[in-house]
């Protein structure tokens, strides 16, 4: 191939001084038409090679099951590929080009040289993201943070190619690049500071199984919460269920607190955990004759029959007074109230009956007694859930004044005003 090179590029001069010109003038117009013939036949080795390269990859990419190398075509792999014949052409064409130009000749030959390292790696760079496509195709690895782990590789590969490049530009041994970059190694890690620890990060957060694309997350530092869409070296963004997208620094999450819905997304339901505040005032023993009227409720007639005849036996045994009704054991409004709830839920279709269900009361407040619904939807999609737990709660709201009872409510919203 030298020969070769050496014959296209070496006959022009002296053609030119075969004609009479002068030694300074034929060497520069050799050197213009050289260049002009070094132009074309780089642009044609191109063509010629980026042709043969993307029809034989579109036509593997056609025969075959997998999808790697549709995605190679994608990107645009064999094209850049094209580039590195001429460009190599070139690089072996500089020295024979400007033989009686030494110092633009070393100038050139570094240039070529530099662009031929980038791009090389700008082809590594369209492989690994071809490689990161093709994971995120399948499903074990779709949720996994691939993007962070490419760019660590690709930063790798990016700070050998930058040695590669000092060292061809100044002349300088690669083994002295490598002691300075060590000497300057604490200005590397300032200024790679955010990388550094993006790169751990995403070590811990893969490691660890901490968030997987996908995954629902709340983090109220950032004002997040919605779906992961994007893990890489730096950022975790964050699809808001608003369709905003929250930007959370990849490091934040090993060292800062989050919440990960995932694990009740896996699960067999979703947890239902809210309160309404009943009037303590409200709250009062029964007398036999509202308990008749309540037996009329299907859900409490059973019930209501077994616990008056506890009762009353009970009371007899003892010969308890009840001419006063806190002596001995009494059915209360509220008591009966939590056990009407608790049999609601229990035959609410939308509740999973193999996993916690109860009513239970709370700690008294100034406001009242806390009265909460602890359960778990089956459906876990944001607006059933809501629908489930606004359906139970509008029918408890309702039941509050059959049992006598009243929710409690701030004094001024009864305050009619003039």
């Amino acid at each position: 191939m030298n020969k070769l090179i050496h014959l296209i590029f070496s006959f022009l001069y002296p053609v030119f001084r075969h004609w009479g010109l002068s030694r300074s003038f034929a060497t520069y117009l050799s050197l213009f038409f050289n260049t002009i013939v070094l132009c074309f036949l780089a642009y044609g080795l191109y063509v010629v090679f980026r042709f043969i390269l993307v029809t034989i990859m579109a036509i593997v990419a056609q025969r075959t099951k997998t999808k790697f190398d549709d995605l190679l075509v994608n990107n645009k792999t064999a094209k850049y590929i094209a580039y590195l014949f001429p460009l190599f052409f070139v690089f072996k064409s500089v020295p024979v080009l400007l033989d009686k130009f030494e110092y633009w000749e070393g100038i050139f030959g570094k240039l070529v040289g530099i662009y031929i390292v980038l791009l090389i790696l700008w082809i590594i760079r369209t492989v690994f993201n071809s490689l990161r496509d093709y994971l995120k195709l399948i499903p074990r690895y779709s949720d996994k943070p691939i993007d962070s782990f490419i760019q660590v590789i690709m930063i790798v590969l990016w700070m050998f190619g930058i040695a590669v490049i000092i060292s061809k530009l100044f002349d300088i041994d690669q083994k002295e690049l490598l002691t300075i970059l060590g000497a300057v190694s604490a200005v590397i890690i300032l200024v790679f500071r955010d990388t550094i620890l993006g790169f751990v990060a995403s070590v811990q957060v893969a490691i660890n199984d901490m968030v997987r694309i996908g995954d629902w997350i709340t983090m109220d530092r950032y004002g997040a919460d919605g779906d992961v869409i994007e893990i890489n070296l730096a950022t975790v963004k964050v699809r808001n269920f608003d369709n905003t997208t929250t930007t959370i620094p990849t490091y934040s999450l090993s060292s800062d607190s989050f919440q990960n819905w995932r694990g009740m997304l896996n699960s067999d339901g979703r947890r239902i955990k809210r309160h309404i505040t009943i009037k303590a005032s409200s709250i009062r023993f029964l007398q036999d004759q509202e308990l008749i009227n309540l037996k009329r409720i299907e859900l409490l007639s059973a019930y209501i029959d077994l616990r008056k005849a506890e009762v009353d036996t009970y009371n007899r045994g003892h010969k308890i007074d009840k001419s006063l009704a806190i002596n001995g054991r009494n059915l209360t409004n509220l008591g009966l109230f939590r056990k009407y709830i608790t049999q609601y839920l229990q035959q609410y279709p939308g509740l999973n009956k193999d996993m916690i269900m109860l009513c239970r009361q709370l700690q008294p407040t100034p406001y009242g007694i806390p009265l909460e619904v602890y359960a778990f939807s089956k459906d876990k999609r944001f607006e059933n859930y809501e629908y489930i737990m606004s359906d139970i709660f509008d029918h408890i709201i309702a039941s509050v004044p059959y049992f006598d009872l009243e929710i409690f409510v701030m004094p001024s919203e009864n305050i009619v005003k003039p």
